[in-house]
This record gives C-alpha cells, sequence and structure tokens, in this order.
C-alpha cells in the first residue's frame, strides 16, 4: 500500500475569534471565523465596511493593532500555527511566506526612492547583492507586464498611473514568491479597464507563482471575475460560503441576497425604480450578545431568529449557510422605499436654457515642447433636472474638466463657460456669489471632504450661512430641513465625523453640497469608496434630490453600473478630447465608439462572465506627444487603414444628437449584446 502525503492548506482559520479593548472592555470583532484556502486557490472575501474582512488579513500575519488580539481559535499557514511562532520564524514568515497588497498603491510606496530602488531592496532583504537585485527588479517588472521596465525603475512614484503603481506594488509582494498573497481591495479607485488588467494580471500570475490569494473587496463582479470560493462576512461572522458562481447566482442567506439587490441592474434607470437596498445598519461590534446577528435588518426575521444563534448548515457541493430559513430565501421581501418624485422626461429636458453650456473650451498644462493637452475643444450642454456621466479612463481629463467648471484652474483662452445662460468666470474669485452657491460638488472621499474637529451642526450650518445668508433661527431650520432631505435624523446634529458610518459621511456631504439651493451639483466619484448597500441608499438619494429640486449633475465615475442608472446623458473622454456623446440608452446600447465598447465590455459582472472582454494593447499615449490621426489609433481593436493615423475623425451627431468621433461608419461599431436581436 502506497502512502499519498497530503499538503495542510495554505491558509486555515478555525474557529478565530478577535476582540480589540476598548475602554477596559473586550469588543468581539471576529466570532469564530473557519475558512481554508488551498494551493493556487483564490478566495474572496465580502462585506460591509465594519465586517472584519481587513481584521482576518491582520489577524493573518499577526499584526493587529495594540489592543487587539485573537481570543480564540487558530490561524495556520502552511500548517503552522501562526500564534505559536517566536519572533524569528514570525519574521521569516512575513518576509517568505506572506505577502499583502493594498488598497491605495500611492500610500504603500515611497514618494522619496525611485521604483528601482524600491523594488531591488525586496531582493536584498532576500539575499541579493545590488547589481543582482536590480536586474531582478527589472526582469520582475516585466513579468508584471510593464513594458519598458528599465525607464520605470528610474521614475518616482508619483510619474506613474494608478494601475501603473499598482503593478509595482504586485510586483513587490510576488517578488519574494510567496505561498499567500492577501489583496485588500486592490482595485478600488481604479478605471474599469485597469481594474480588468489589474484582474487578469493577478489570476495569470497566480498561476505562474502557484500562490494561494485571500482577495478582500467590496466589488462583487470583481469577486466574481476571479475567484474560486467566496465567504460573505457580517459583523464578524461568517453567514455563507460557497464556490462563487453557484452563490451569487443562487445565494442562500438574506444578508448576500441584500448584497446582491443592492447592484444596480443592466435596464434599470432612476426614472423606472429605486434601488434595493438593505434596511437598517450594521450592529455596533458586541452588540448582539443572542441570536442571529443579521435579525435586526432581515426581512425573514422570527423570534427564533432573535433569540436562536443559528447553525451552519451543510447545503451541499461545498456550501454552508448560517440562517434558520436557507430554505425561504425566495420568500424574502423586498425593502418598502418610498415612490421616486415625478421626474421630467427626456423630451423635457431638450427645451428651455442649459443650467451648463460649454464650448470650444481646452486646457494646456505648460509650454511647448513640454505642453500637455488635458482638455482639446470640448463642448458639451447640459438640462435642469439631468445627469451628464463623464467617463474615460485616468488621464482623459475628467478631473481637469471638473476643475475648470469650479473655476479651480483657468481654460485656456478662446473657450466660453456659461451657467444658466450667463458666462461663467475662469476663476472662481471673479464669480459672483450666487454663481458659486449655484454650482456645488461632492467628492469621492467624505473622510477629506469633512473637517473631522466639527460636529454635523457646523458642518452643514457654516454652509448655510456662506453660500444662503441665513443666521440664527432660520438658520437651523435650514439645516433641519436639509438633514430631512438627505435621510438623516436631528441625534447626528451633535456627532463628528469619526462617530459616523461611511454613508452617514456621504449623506452629510450631499446636504452641505445643497446649502445654497444649488442648480448644478459636480458628483466626483461620490460612491467609489462605498459599500454596495451603502452605494445603492446614496444613489436613491441623488436620484430623489435631482427629482424634487430639478438640480442637475455631472457625474464623474469609473464603475458603469453607477453611471448607467444615474445618467441620462454620457459623454467619453480620451486625451482631453470628446470621443462620444449622446443620451445614455444611445450611448451605452450602441453602435458606440470602439474606445466606448472597450469600457463597457471591461466591467465586472456578478455573473463572472469575461468572454466578451475587449482587451487594449498598450499605455495611453503621452499628453506632451499625442497621437497623430485619431487620438485612439494606438490601442484601437479596430483601426482599419493610415486614415485612422493621419486625420482625425469627424464628430458626427445622429438626430437623438448621439455623437462619436470615428471614421468607421455607423452600421460598422458595435452595439451592446443586450442590444442586439436574440
Amino acid at each position: 500500500m502506497t502512502d499519498v502525503t497530503v499538503s495542510p492548506p495554505v491558509l486555515e482559520l478555525r474557529d478565530v475569534s478577535v476582540c480589540y479593548r476598548i475602554r477596559g472592555r473586550a469588543v468581539p470583532v471576529l466570532s469564530r471565523v473557519s475558512l481554508s484556502l488551498g494551493k493556487g486557490e483564490v478566495y474572496g472575501l465580502v462585506g460591509e465596511s465594519g465586517s472584519g474582512k481587513s481584521t482576518v488579513a491582520l489577524a493573518v500575519q499577526r499584526v493587529l493593532p495594540s489592543n487587539g488580539y485573537v481570543s480564540g481559535g487558530q490561524a495556520l499557514v502552511n500548517g503552522r500555527d501562526v500564534a505559536t511562532l517566536d519572533r524569528a520564524a514570525l519574521r521569516q514568515m512575513r518576509a517568505r511566506d506572506v505577502a499583502m497588497v493594498f488598497q491605495d498603491p500611492g500610500r504603500a510606496l515611497n514618494p522619496s526612492l525611485t521604483i528601482g530602488r524600491q523594488l531591488a531592496e525586496v531582493f536584498e532583504i532576500l539575499g541579493s547583492a545590488g547589481g543582482e537585485a536590480l536586474r531582478r527588479a527589472e526582469a520582475m517588472l516585466e513579468r508584471v507586464r510593464i513594458s519598458a521596465p528599465a525607464r520605470v525603475m528610474e521614475r518616482y512614484p508619483h510619474q506613474l498611473s494608478g494601475g501603473m503603481q499598482q503593478r509595482v506594488v504586485i510586483a513587490m509582494a510576488l517578488a519574494k514568491d510567496p505561498s499567500l498573497l492577501i489583496l485588500d481591495e486592490p482595485t478600488t479607485g481604479l478605471d474599469a479597464t485597469i481594474e480588468a488588467e489589474i484582474l487578469d494580471l493577478v489570476d495569470t500570475l497566480r498561476r505562474e507563482f502557484g500562490a494561494s490569494i485571500l482577495f478582500i473587496s467590496h466589488n462583487l463582479g470583481a469577486i466574481a471575475g476571479l475567484c474560486d470560493r467566496v465567504g460573505v462576512l457580517y459583523a464578524g461572522r461568517l453567514v455563507e460560503e460557497g464556490p462563487v458562481r453557484p452563490l451569487f447566482r443562487a445565494p442562500r442567506h438574506p444578508y448576500t441576497v441584500g448584497l446582491l439587490r443592492c447592484l444596480p441592474r443592466p435596464g434599470l434607470r432612476k426614472s423606472l425604480a429605486p434601488l434595493d437596498t438593505i434596511p437598517g445598519f450594521p450592529p455596533a461590534p458586541g452588540s448582539i450578545t443572542a441570536g442571529c446577528v443579521f435579525a435586526p435588518r432581515c426581512g425573514l426575521a422570527d423570534e427564533t431568529c432573535r433569540t436562536v444563534d443559528p447553525p451552519q448548515v451543510e447545503l451541499g457541493e461545498g456550501r454552508v449557510s448560517r440562517c434558520h430559513h436557507h430554505d425561504r430565501i425566495g420568500s424574502l421581501p423586498h425593502e418598502v422605499v418610498r415612490p421616486l418624485p415625478t421626474a421630467p422626461q427626456p423630451a423635457e429636458h431638450a427645451a428651455g436654457t442649459p443650467v451648463l453650456e460649454l464650448a470650444s473650451l481646452s486646457k494646456t498644462y505648460g509650454a511647448a515642447p513640454y505642453a500637455v493637452h488635458a482638455l482639446r475643444d470640448v463642448s458639451l450642454r447640459l438640462m435642469p433636472g439631468q445627469t451628464l456621466g463623464l467617463v474615460g479612463e485616468s488621464g482623459s481629463g475628467k478631473s481637469t474638466l471638473a476643475h475648470a467648471l469650479l473655476g479651480l484652474i483657468a481654460p485656456d483662452a478662446g473657450g466660453r463657460m456659461a451657467l444658466d445662460g450667463a458666462t461663467l468666470a475662469p476663476e472662481v474669485r471673479r464669480r459672483s456669489p450666487e454663481q458659486i452657491k449655484t454650482l456645488q460638488i461632492v467628492f469621492q472621499n467624505p473622510d477629506s471632504a469633512l473637517n473631522r474637529s466639527h460636529t454635523v451642526r457646523r458642518l452643514i450650518g457654516r454652509a448655510v450661512t456662506r453660500l444662503g445668508g441665513l443666521a440664527g433661527a432660520l438658520r437651523e431650520a435650514q439645516v433641519t430641513r436639509l438633514l430631512e432631505a438627505v435621510r438623516l435624523t436631528a441625534r447626528q446634529l451633535a456627532a463628528r465625523p469619526r462617530q459616523l458610518s461611511g454613508g452617514m459621511k456621504q449623506r452629510v456631504a450631499v446636504a452641505r453640497a445643497f446649502a445654497g439651493n444649488p442648480r448644478l451639483v459636480v458628483c466626483d466619484e461620490p460612491t467609489s469608496a462605498l459599500d454596495v448597500s451603502v452605494q445603492a441608499a446614496i444613489l436613491n438619494l441623488l436620484a430623489d434630490l435631482q427629482a424634487e429640486r430639478q438640480v442637475a449633475y455631472l457625474l464623474i465615475s469609473h464603475d458603469l453600473g453607477v453611471v448607467r442608472y444615474l445618467s441620462d446623458a454620457i459623454a467619453v473622454l480620451y486625451l482631453g478630447r470628446l470621443l462620444e456623446v449622446g443620451p445614455a440608452a444611445n450611448v451605452l446600447d450602441g453602435p458606440h465608439h470602439p474606445y466606448t465598447e472597450a469600457l463597457l465590455s471591461a466591467a465586472p459582472s456578478v455573473t463572472g462572465e469575461r468572454s466578451g472582454r475587449i482587451r487594449l494593447t498598450g499605455a495611453i499615449p503621452s499628453g506632451i506627444n499625442p497621437p497623430s490621426g485619431c487620438l485612439f489609433h494606438t490601442r484601437c481593436p479596430r483601426r482599419f487603414g493610415p486614415i485612422c493615423e493621419t486625420e482625425e475623425p469627424p464628430f458626427v451627431a445622429d438626430a437623438a444628437g448621439h455623437a462619436i468621433r470615428c471614421h468607421l461608419p455607423r452600421e460598422k461599431l458595435g452595439r451592446s449584446m443586450a442590444a442586439m436581436p436574440a
């Protein structure tokens, strides 16, 4: 009889519990979490903020904060209990066995060192000499698909795009050939095409290196496209686990169902129905001591759920669920939401004075021969009560356009900006108080946008005073009205930002933007850092406020699901040039520009299907020396002749106002699969 040696899992958690000491009290943040990863497997971990995802990653590496500790269970890496390792063995494990890629590559890289120096340090720690370390560093950059790695080695982090920075961080993590790679939200904030490239890269490299991957993300589409199995965390409990596609196709826990329902679905627009949301908020750590942790937010909850902790139920085919009513998931009610206020139909938007009109807007940074053309002859119209979605990869000019509109940078001479028909001065200090309060912005990160030392009352009240000119009782009344408009209560008035959830902070930011009754609000990635449940609530809020007040939105986002749901019109920018603009349905369904087609195909889906993906070759060209002819021809998969390289295509609109800048005739341009006849 032959002995068969079975390798232990690369990562195994056995009933791991973690507590934090807060004001002398042990607060549980993880409760009896068990999971395992085999060699070469990708395991996804999903859940709302505060569910314990990052705590799992920290516990595996034994790098919990000083007030955190593992209160029960075992975490094993390659069969060794991390808690029993001495200092030398622990250092060896972190140096060779486990590597981690964080969410923000800009913060993970040292801004004062070149890329080559930083990557070479990894190989020096592993024992290579100076020259050999540099050679291995260059080879590793090539392995993560960075073109011209020798030139990249000489650059500093700020000289690279977000996607390039993330590739460098992945190269540093893989340099030691780890058996376990932990990815903590590695694609948050990246454009759809860059996100797809990073996921493809990770999938390819895990096959080359044979590494196991723990992939932490709130992006359910990214999880579906990359992972073999997925675990769903809620309030520190693993409530469901199984193979990713069957689980997302037919979830067996109410929380998983709620997360999937929150996603903007193809074909659903703001004018048709609000998005589903999960009622209530996640509980404070340790606040639920009996029953199911999800019971307070669950539409199926009964007395048993509130008093008896649900057991782990084996569902077959590697699937488990912690739910008393896992066999009744089909009867889970949708959250009762109030109907949307009546909004104008697209035809009504066509008449009247545009709230915003841009004519031949350009912006050039620097001077020849190093001039960067960030915007080129951009012309757009936006009507009251309408949302214009602005999409394009990093470096396309989206932020430059927003900054010019807000008066933070002055555009080149010759262009014109108009707000409600009146010319908008290029610099904010030259604009009238009425124009300043009429044009506001909601930023991507409320933590950076809100003064953490001020209360909610002061944050909103100050904006009411400065933009609305109100004081005393009138100011307090307006603060209360704004708070009610964003679905917050008077209980939040005395709170400071650190005491609020991410969704609440973004609601405060929205309330502040509406303090002066604006006509136009720039929404700069307003939901990219939020969980899908909070994202759905914020999108519903923006849609409600728009319908009630007829405010216009300029929506900047890389999430095409968000753009699809909220936008009436879409503009596609590339190297500062408009390649396509028109009604949202026309742009999304097609015919559309090859660049738009590639962006749409790169958007992740919870089905995990990636067969229709159009891969763009090469990097975005430099704005200092842009391509001749069509700006997109160096990456275009449908380039067909010399005319693409020598002549700029015309910007031709059809009867619906759908304009495309391409030499190909419309009948030969792509269409979305959803728009094609069966």
